[in-house]
């Protein structure tokens, strides 16, 4: 008789398959994609390296499926910040709107900095970066959304906004180099070393300055220190 998946095994094998994702993203945000060994992600998941194998054909799928679980979590808060808000000022939402969301870009990677590093620029398999390079389109179209309702609304000027919106988020992404490549080898708790809290906020505030200029919005003035 041949073997049929009950709800409960089916339910089992989905549960085992978790852990193995949730193992995986520990061993990322710990190490980076390069730490991640197939023999790595078994002991932590408490598996066979064989059965890895059984939940993913290959190590590669095994890191797309982390990839894709970890930056949906991000750009799902970028859309987040990204959309209407109602106490956004009725002459400015477009800069409101874009603030926030760059800034919940940079400073979520700023935070959590050798997964950010992971996810944004670490050499990766070519079927991660494929991944990536799908997950750059979606978060430029985030951006492109906010860009073309200020468009619309003559608070920003006419543009090209989806080659602006690329380009807004190649600038994060390049900005984030510098202050996420020498953390990317591990510090406290798994996740890189601390920021240390001004520092973060200045190079927040830069990159939202270079953005809001790109688009051409108002760049608010600087507050008196």
């Amino acid at each position: 008789m041949p073997y049929r998946e009950t709800p409960a095994t089916r339910a089992a094998r989905e549960r085992k398959r978790e852990a193995l994702l949730d193992a995986a993203r520990t061993i990322v945000a710990e190490r980076g994609f390069a730490g991640a060994s197939v023999q790595a992600l078994a002991s932590r998941a408490g598996v066979s390296t064989g059965g890895v194998y059984s939940y993913f054909p290959t190590k590669a799928d095994l890191l797309v499926a982390v990839f894709r679980q970890a930056v949906d979590v991000e750009l799902d808060a970028v859309r987040a910040a990204a959309a209407p808000q109602g106490d956004d000022p009725p002459d400015g939402s477009t800069v409101a709107r874009l603030s926030r969301a760059v800034d919940t870009f940079a400073r979520r990677a700023l935070r959590g900095p050798t997964l950010a590093w992971a996810l944004l620029l670490e050499p990766v398999d070519p079927a991660v970066d494929v991944a990536r390079l799908e997950y750059r389109r979606a978060y430029a179209a985030t951006f492109a959304d906010v860009v073309r309702d200020g468009v619309a609304a003559g608070e920003l000027p006419e543009q090209d906004v989806d080659v602006v919106a690329s380009a807004l988020v190649g600038a994060i992404g390049e900005a984030l180099t510098g202050p996420l490549s020498p953390l990317a080898a591990g510090g406290e708790d798994g996740d890189g070393a601390p920021v240390d809290p001004d520092a973060r906020d200045a190079v927040v505030a830069t990159i939202l300055r270079v953005c809001l200029g790109a688009v051409g919005a108002r760049v608010p003035a600087r507050e008196p220190t």
